[in-house]
């Protein structure tokens, strides 16, 4: 086993040699990765993730949902620039673009400050009270 990692160390830095000498520190640090598939959708398009981020379907007029889900994005994608992608595809696209679900949380956003302050007044009455049979028994 020894043998054949040294062959292999041997080996490579054989090939990191040649490779200095064709063309300097340059060609040795060039990285050519295989061309790999074409993506569905071009970087323009891909310029989703600020859509994601920043809006929700209902701004931009896409049904009465509060959050993007890929079902959603399946058919704006389909709509919006013809391009038909399973929602698998979707997930690894929103994965490459460092997007990750999250469960919507509820918001009030036309909560009345001045309520709000009272009901959390009362709620600490009730625990207060509550606290206070609770050592009585």
């Amino acid at each position: 086993m020894a043998k054949m990692s040294q062959k292999w160390f041997i080996y490579a830095a054989n090939r990191f040699v040649v490779r200095f000498n064709e063309g300097g520190l340059d060609h040795l640090l060039d990285r050519r990765l295989p061309p790999g598939r074409v993506p569905f959708l071009t970087e323009e398009q891909q310029e989703m993730r600020q859509l994601v981020l920043t809006t929700t379907p209902v701004d931009v007029g896409w049904g009465i949902s509060s959050s993007w889900n890929t079902r959603i994005l399946q058919s704006y994608i389909q709509q919006t620039y013809g391009v038909s992608m399973s929602r698998e595809g979707i997930q690894k696209l929103l994965h490459r673009l460092r997007l990750s679900w999250t469960r919507p949380t509820d918001k009030l956003v036309k909560g009345d400050p001045v309520l709000q302050v009272a009901f959390e007044k009362e709620l600490e009455f009730i625990k207060k009270r509550s606290f206070v049979r609770h050592r009585q028994k």
